[in-house]
C-alpha cells in the first residue's frame, strides 16, 4: 500500500509540477517570416535552450510581414523579429523600430552576417536565394526545353507556363526583382521584366508557392528559392532545380530586438541563442550557406560552387529603393496578381 500511495505522490506533484512550470514561461511575441513547416523546429529548440520563454509567432511571407510591422509602428505588438529579410529590417532600421544588441558570440559569426553599427541593430541567420523549380513530366508533354538562363525564360514558348512571387508579398519575389535590376542595369533590368512579364501566368503572394505549383504539374515552372525546391523534390514531385547561370539573387534572414519590447531581457536571450552552434545547425537544415563559419553542409540539388553563383547584392540599395521599386513593379505588372 505504501508502493501504491508513493506512485500516487509522485503522480501528483508531477500533475501540478508541469502546468507550473509552463506557467512560469513568458509569452514573447515573434514575428516571422520562416517557412510553417520550420516553425515547431524552431520553438522546440529555443524553448528547450531557454527556459523562462513561450514563443508565440505570428508568420506570413517576408513582404506581407515587414508591412504590417510598418503599419504597426505606432502601437507595436511585435517583441523581437527572427527570420525576416535582412533587406526589411534595414527598413525597420531606416523607421527607427529596432533596439541595438550584440548578442553573445555574436563574433564567433562571419562577419557579412552583422550589421556594422556597433552594437548591430540585427545579425543574420543564413542565406536564402532564387531557385527555378522545373517540372521535367509536365515539359515532356509540351516539348518544352529546361532553360540555363534567366534569359531563357523570355522564349516565346514559355507563355503562360511560369509563375513567380509578388515582390510586394515575398522577399523572394523582392529579392528576384532587385537582383534583375543590380545584374543588368534599372533600365534593362525593367525591359527584362517586361519580356518575361508577357510569359507569366500568375503573380502569387508566396515565395514557396511557384515551386508547389510546379510540383503538382499547374504550371511547368516557378520561380522559387532552394529550401522549398528541394523540399518538393523530396517530397515525390518530379522536378529539377535550376539555378540560372547568371547567377541569382539572394537575402539574408536575420534577427532583431524591437525598439518598445517591454521584455528586453527575454527578447535578448532569443537573440543570444540565435548566434549560437544549435541555431546554425539548425539552419543548415535548411540552407546551404549560414552565419557560423564551418557549419554549413552541401545540401541536394545545389551545384559545389553554389556560393559563387550569387548575385553581387547592395542590401543599403535595394532597402532604401524599395518604395520606389514595388510602385514601379505594380504599375507594370500587378494586372496578373493572384486574388489576395
Amino acid at each position: 500500500m505504501l508502493k501504491h500511495l508513493s506512485l500516487f505522490v509522485t503522480s501528483l506533484v508531477f500533475a501540478i509540477s508541469a502546468p507550473l512550470a509552463l506557467a512560469q514561461r513568458t509569452p514573447l511575441l515573434v514575428y516571422t517570416a520562416l517557412e510553417t513547416d520550420q516553425l515547431k523546429g524552431f520553438k522546440d529548440l529555443i524553448e528547450a535552450a531557454i527556459k523562462d520563454v513561450d514563443v508565440r509567432w505570428v508568420r506570413d511571407s517576408t513582404g506581407i510581414i515587414t508591412a504590417k510591422l510598418l503599419a504597426e509602428k505606432a502601437n507595436p505588438q511585435a517583441d523581437i523579429v527572427l527570420g525576416l529579410a535582412a533587406t526589411s529590417l534595414l527598413v525597420l532600421e531606416q523607421e527607427g523600430m529596432l533596439q541595438p544588441y550584440a548578442p553573445r558570440g555574436v563574433e564567433k559569426l562571419n562577419p557579412r552576417f552583422v550589421d556594422t553599427k556597433k552594437p548591430p541593430m540585427w545579425v543574420g541567420m543564413d542565406v536564402w536565394s532564387a531557385t527555378i523549380c522545373f517540372n521535367t513530366v509536365e515539359a515532356k508533354k509540351r516539348n518544352l526545353p529546361k532553360p540555363e538562363t534567366w534569359k531563357d525564360l523570355l522564349k516565346p514558348v514559355y507563355r503562360g507556363q511560369i509563375t513567380m512571387p509578388h515582390p510586394a508579398s515575398s522577399g523572394t519575389g523582392f529579392l528576384d526583382v532587385t537582383a534583375w535590376l543590380q545584374l543588368y542595369g534599372e533600365a534593362e533590368g525593367w525591359k527584362y521584366m517586361d519580356a518575361l512579364h508577357e510569359n507569366i501566368a500568375q503573380y502569387v503572394h508566396s515565395g514557396s508557392k511557384p515551386c508547389r505549383q510546379a510540383g503538382a504539374g499547374e504550371f511547368v515552372m516557378g520561380i522559387s528559392f532552394e529550401y522549398r525546391a528541394n523540399a518538393t523534390k523530396a517530397s515525390g514531385a518530379p522536378i529539377d532545380l535550376v539555378i540560372p547561370k547568371e547567377g541569382v539573387g539572394w537575402d539574408m534572414e536575420a534577427s532583431a530586438i524591437m525598439k518598445t519590447t517591454k521584455k528586453l531581457e527575454l527578447a535578448r536571450k532569443v537573440m543570444d541563442w540565435s548566434v549560437t552552434g544549435e541555431a546554425n545547425e539548425l539552419y543548415a537544415k535548411s540552407y546551404a550557406i549560414v552565419a557560423m563559419p564551418g557549419v554549413a553542409k552541401p545540401l541536394p540539388n545545389l551545384p559545389a560552387d553554389y556560393e559563387k553563383m550569387l548575385v553581387k547584392n547592395d542590401f543599403a540599395w535595394a532597402a532604401k529603393n524599395r518604395d520606389r521599386i514595388l510602385a514601379e513593379w505594380n504599375k507594370r505588372y500587378n494586372a496578373k496578381a493572384e486574388p489576395k
